[in-house]
Protein backbone atom coordinates (compact mmCIF):
# COMPACT_ATOMS: atom_id res chain seq x y z
CA UNK A 1 0.00 0.00 0.00
CA UNK A 2 1.62 3.63 -0.99
CA UNK A 3 2.95 5.05 1.75
CA UNK A 4 3.68 1.82 3.68
CA UNK A 5 7.65 2.80 4.45
CA UNK A 6 6.21 5.97 5.75
CA UNK A 7 4.01 4.55 8.80
CA UNK A 8 5.93 1.54 9.05
CA UNK A 9 9.00 2.49 10.69
CA UNK A 10 7.06 3.93 13.72
CA UNK A 11 6.00 0.45 14.31
CA UNK A 12 9.10 -1.13 14.51
CA UNK A 13 10.31 2.16 16.63
CA UNK A 14 7.38 1.39 18.71
CA UNK A 15 8.35 -2.03 19.38
CA UNK A 16 12.21 -1.41 20.40
CA UNK A 17 10.35 1.64 22.40
CA UNK A 18 8.46 -0.82 24.34
CA UNK A 19 10.73 -3.02 25.10
CA UNK A 20 13.34 -0.30 26.24
CA UNK A 21 10.40 0.77 28.93
CA UNK A 22 9.99 -2.59 29.72
CA UNK A 23 13.58 -2.69 30.74
CA UNK A 24 14.15 0.66 32.20
CA UNK A 25 11.36 2.81 33.20
CA UNK A 26 8.38 -0.09 34.22
CA UNK A 27 6.89 2.50 36.36
CA UNK A 28 6.94 5.47 33.72
CA UNK A 29 5.18 2.74 30.80
CA UNK A 30 1.38 4.26 31.08
CA UNK A 31 3.14 7.71 30.40
CA UNK A 32 4.02 7.71 26.46
CA UNK A 33 4.05 11.19 25.53
CA UNK A 34 7.11 12.06 26.31
CA UNK A 35 9.11 9.25 24.24
CA UNK A 36 6.82 9.76 21.17
CA UNK A 37 7.56 12.98 18.36
CA UNK A 38 3.34 13.35 17.53
CA UNK A 39 5.02 15.49 14.70
CA UNK A 40 5.66 12.42 12.46
CA UNK A 41 3.11 11.17 10.25
CA UNK A 42 2.40 8.28 12.09
CA UNK A 43 0.88 10.27 14.35
CA UNK A 44 -0.53 13.39 12.50
CA UNK A 45 -1.42 11.54 9.06
CA UNK A 46 -3.87 9.17 7.44
CA UNK A 47 -3.75 5.70 5.62
CA UNK A 48 -7.00 6.11 5.11
CA UNK A 49 -9.82 8.09 3.71
CA UNK A 50 -14.00 8.09 5.61
CA UNK A 51 -14.88 6.21 2.75
CA UNK A 52 -11.85 3.75 2.19
CA UNK A 53 -13.42 2.72 5.96
CA UNK A 54 -16.95 2.29 4.65
CA UNK A 55 -15.59 0.08 1.70
CA UNK A 56 -13.65 -2.14 4.04
CA UNK A 57 -16.63 -2.46 6.48
CA UNK A 58 -18.67 -3.39 3.40
CA UNK A 59 -16.51 -5.94 2.61
CA UNK A 60 -16.29 -7.28 5.79
CA UNK A 61 -18.50 -10.69 5.75
CA UNK A 62 -20.34 -11.64 9.10
CA UNK A 63 -18.35 -13.68 11.35
CA UNK A 64 -15.24 -12.00 10.47
CA UNK A 65 -13.14 -9.22 12.09
CA UNK A 66 -12.27 -5.88 10.19
CA UNK A 67 -8.20 -5.77 11.20
CA UNK A 68 -7.08 -2.32 11.42
CA UNK A 69 -4.67 -2.75 13.84
CA UNK A 70 -1.04 -0.64 14.24
CA UNK A 71 -2.63 1.32 11.15
CA UNK A 72 -2.69 5.39 10.77
CA UNK A 73 -5.92 6.71 11.05
CA UNK A 74 -5.27 10.19 12.96
CA UNK A 75 -7.79 13.15 12.27
CA UNK A 76 -9.77 10.71 10.05
CA UNK A 77 -13.82 11.91 10.30
CA UNK A 78 -15.23 8.16 11.47
CA UNK A 79 -18.38 9.45 13.30
CA UNK A 80 -21.83 7.15 13.01
CA UNK A 81 -20.09 4.36 11.80
CA UNK A 82 -20.45 0.74 13.00
CA UNK A 83 -17.38 -0.10 14.07
CA UNK A 84 -18.77 -3.29 16.37
CA UNK A 85 -15.79 -5.86 17.34
CA UNK A 86 -13.29 -4.10 14.98
CA UNK A 87 -9.54 -4.57 15.58
CA UNK A 88 -7.90 -1.45 15.92
CA UNK A 89 -5.11 -2.35 18.26
CA UNK A 90 -1.76 -0.07 18.45
CA UNK A 91 -4.17 1.96 15.86
CA UNK A 92 -3.51 5.50 15.75
CA UNK A 93 -6.52 7.96 16.10
CA UNK A 94 -4.60 11.17 17.59
CA UNK A 95 -7.75 13.77 17.28
CA UNK A 96 -9.77 11.38 15.19
CA UNK A 97 -13.39 11.89 15.16
CA UNK A 98 -15.69 9.44 16.86
CA UNK A 99 -19.16 11.22 17.76
CA UNK A 100 -21.82 8.65 18.17
CA UNK A 101 -19.77 5.59 16.70
CA UNK A 102 -20.39 2.17 17.49
CA UNK A 103 -17.43 0.56 19.11
CA UNK A 104 -18.98 -2.17 21.29
CA UNK A 105 -16.50 -5.25 21.55
CA UNK A 106 -14.18 -3.69 19.89
CA UNK A 107 -10.02 -3.99 20.50
CA UNK A 108 -8.67 -0.68 21.05
CA UNK A 109 -5.28 -1.98 22.94
CA UNK A 110 -2.27 0.52 23.02
CA UNK A 111 -4.29 2.26 20.64
CA UNK A 112 -3.39 6.45 20.48
CA UNK A 113 -6.78 8.16 20.68
CA UNK A 114 -4.91 11.55 21.99
CA UNK A 115 -8.05 14.18 22.34
CA UNK A 116 -10.34 11.99 19.84
CA UNK A 117 -13.62 13.09 19.88
CA UNK A 118 -15.96 9.74 21.30
CA UNK A 119 -18.93 11.95 22.78
CA UNK A 120 -21.51 9.71 22.53
CA UNK A 121 -20.10 6.87 21.30
CA UNK A 122 -20.73 3.03 22.40
CA UNK A 123 -17.82 0.77 23.37
CA UNK A 124 -19.93 -1.87 25.47
CA UNK A 125 -17.48 -4.53 26.23
CA UNK A 126 -14.82 -3.07 24.35
CA UNK A 127 -10.69 -4.05 25.55
CA UNK A 128 -9.30 -0.56 25.94
CA UNK A 129 -6.03 -1.85 27.71
CA UNK A 130 -2.88 0.61 27.90
CA UNK A 131 -4.80 2.86 25.43
CA UNK A 132 -3.61 6.46 25.25
CA UNK A 133 -7.07 8.82 25.72
CA UNK A 134 -5.37 11.91 27.48
CA UNK A 135 -7.64 14.64 26.47
CA UNK A 136 -10.33 13.21 24.86
CA UNK A 137 -13.86 14.01 24.34
CA UNK A 138 -16.23 11.60 25.55
CA UNK A 139 -19.33 12.96 27.14
CA UNK A 140 -22.30 10.54 27.13
CA UNK A 141 -20.38 8.04 25.57
CA UNK A 142 -21.25 4.12 27.38
CA UNK A 143 -17.95 2.24 28.19
CA UNK A 144 -20.40 -0.53 30.58
CA UNK A 145 -19.10 -3.73 30.65
CA UNK A 146 -15.97 -2.58 29.04
CA UNK A 147 -12.25 -3.64 30.22
CA UNK A 148 -10.68 0.33 30.80
CA UNK A 149 -7.01 0.38 31.72
CA UNK A 150 -6.33 3.54 30.34
CA UNK A 151 -4.82 6.79 30.46
CA UNK A 152 -7.79 9.18 30.30
CA UNK A 153 -5.46 12.16 32.03
CA UNK A 154 -7.52 15.80 31.15
CA UNK A 155 -10.69 13.77 29.23
CA UNK A 156 -14.01 15.29 29.14
CA UNK A 157 -16.20 12.10 30.08
CA UNK A 158 -19.12 14.34 31.76
CA UNK A 159 -22.72 11.43 31.94
CA UNK A 160 -20.73 8.84 30.73
CA UNK A 161 -21.28 5.48 31.91
CA UNK A 162 -19.01 2.84 33.18
CA UNK A 163 -21.27 0.87 34.27
CA UNK A 164 -20.22 -2.70 35.33
CA UNK A 165 -16.93 -1.71 33.83
CA UNK A 166 -13.51 -3.05 34.86
CA UNK A 167 -11.07 -0.01 35.81
CA UNK A 168 -8.72 -1.73 38.23
CA UNK A 169 -5.18 -2.00 37.94
CA UNK A 170 -3.36 -5.42 35.94
CA UNK A 171 -1.77 -7.06 39.20
CA UNK A 172 -0.67 -9.99 36.52
CA UNK A 173 1.91 -9.04 34.79
CA UNK A 174 3.73 -5.70 35.23
CA UNK A 175 6.38 -5.59 33.15
CA UNK A 176 5.33 -2.91 31.92
CA UNK A 177 4.35 -0.97 34.74
CA UNK A 178 1.21 -0.48 37.00
CA UNK A 179 -1.39 -0.57 34.13
CA UNK A 180 -4.84 1.08 35.56
CA UNK A 181 -7.84 3.17 34.95
CA UNK A 182 -5.82 7.07 35.37
CA UNK A 183 -8.52 9.40 35.16
CA UNK A 184 -6.35 12.16 36.68
CA UNK A 185 -7.81 15.81 36.31
CA UNK A 186 -10.62 14.17 33.98
CA UNK A 187 -14.45 15.77 34.07
CA UNK A 188 -16.67 13.16 35.32
CA UNK A 189 -19.60 14.92 36.43
CA UNK A 190 -22.11 12.95 36.52
CA UNK A 191 -21.27 10.07 35.31
CA UNK A 192 -22.20 6.71 36.20
CA UNK A 193 -19.76 4.16 38.11
CA UNK A 194 -22.43 1.27 39.15
CA UNK A 195 -20.82 -1.30 39.93
CA UNK A 196 -17.84 -0.72 38.22
CA UNK A 197 -14.32 -1.56 39.61
CA UNK A 198 -12.14 0.96 40.08
CA UNK A 199 -9.88 -0.69 42.38
CA UNK A 200 -6.34 1.04 42.44
CA UNK A 201 -7.18 3.47 40.17
CA UNK A 202 -5.65 6.94 39.69
CA UNK A 203 -8.33 9.90 40.14
CA UNK A 204 -6.69 12.62 41.34
CA UNK A 205 -8.09 16.00 40.66
CA UNK A 206 -10.58 14.35 38.95
CA UNK A 207 -14.20 16.61 38.74
CA UNK A 208 -16.57 14.25 39.56
CA UNK A 209 -19.86 16.06 41.33
CA UNK A 210 -22.81 14.42 41.21
CA UNK A 211 -21.27 10.98 39.90
CA UNK A 212 -23.09 7.61 41.14
CA UNK A 213 -20.51 4.90 42.51
CA UNK A 214 -23.31 2.31 43.69
CA UNK A 215 -21.80 -0.73 44.58
CA UNK A 216 -18.47 0.30 42.72
CA UNK A 217 -14.87 -0.81 43.84
CA UNK A 218 -12.99 2.33 45.23
CA UNK A 219 -10.57 0.25 47.29
CA UNK A 220 -7.04 1.50 47.25
CA UNK A 221 -7.75 4.93 44.57
CA UNK A 222 -5.76 7.52 44.90
CA UNK A 223 -8.39 10.69 44.48
CA UNK A 224 -6.20 12.98 46.30
CA UNK A 225 -7.93 16.62 45.05
CA UNK A 226 -10.55 15.43 43.69
CA UNK A 227 -14.60 16.77 43.67
CA UNK A 228 -17.08 14.12 45.08
CA UNK A 229 -19.29 16.54 45.92
CA UNK A 230 -23.11 15.37 45.42
CA UNK A 231 -22.08 12.00 44.36
CA UNK A 232 -23.40 8.97 45.51
CA UNK A 233 -21.74 6.14 47.33
CA UNK A 234 -24.42 3.45 47.92
CA UNK A 235 -22.85 0.36 48.89
CA UNK A 236 -19.21 1.36 47.57
CA UNK A 237 -16.41 -0.80 48.56
CA UNK A 238 -13.99 1.88 50.14
CA UNK A 239 -11.02 0.18 51.76
CA UNK A 240 -8.09 2.21 51.29
CA UNK A 241 -9.59 4.99 49.71
CA UNK A 242 -7.74 8.17 49.42
CA UNK A 243 -9.43 11.45 51.11
CA UNK A 244 -6.68 14.01 50.86
CA UNK A 245 -8.11 17.13 49.87
CA UNK A 246 -10.85 15.58 48.71
CA UNK A 247 -14.01 17.44 48.36
CA UNK A 248 -17.27 15.64 49.67
CA UNK A 249 -20.18 15.30 51.23
CA UNK A 250 -20.31 15.00 54.71
CA UNK A 251 -23.20 12.59 54.95
CA UNK A 252 -21.51 10.55 51.89
CA UNK A 253 -18.15 10.41 53.78
CA UNK A 254 -19.58 8.59 56.63
CA UNK A 255 -20.70 6.36 54.26
CA UNK A 256 -17.45 5.13 52.88
CA UNK A 257 -16.17 2.67 55.41
CA UNK A 258 -12.33 2.13 55.22
CA UNK A 259 -11.37 5.07 53.64
CA UNK A 260 -8.41 7.03 54.76
CA UNK A 261 -6.71 10.73 55.11
CA UNK A 262 -10.89 11.38 55.77
CA UNK A 263 -9.08 14.27 58.12
CA UNK A 264 -7.52 16.00 55.48
CA UNK A 265 -10.75 16.15 53.26
CA UNK A 266 -13.09 18.90 52.65
CA UNK A 267 -16.52 18.14 54.06
CA UNK A 268 -19.03 19.92 52.21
Amino acid sequence: MRGADRFGAPLVLGAILGALLAATAPAAAQDMLRNVDLAQPAYSQSEFTRADIEARLAATKPGETLDLSGRSLNGLDLSGLDLTGVNLRAARLVKARLAGAKLDGAILDQAWLLEADLSGATLRGAHVFATQLQRARAEGADFSQSRLAADLTGADLRGASFRGANLSADMKNQSMGLMRAVLRSARLDGAHFDGANLSRADMRYARAPGAVFDKASLKDVDAAGADFTGARFEGTAAEGLSLDSVRIDRGAAATLKGAVDLDRAYLQ
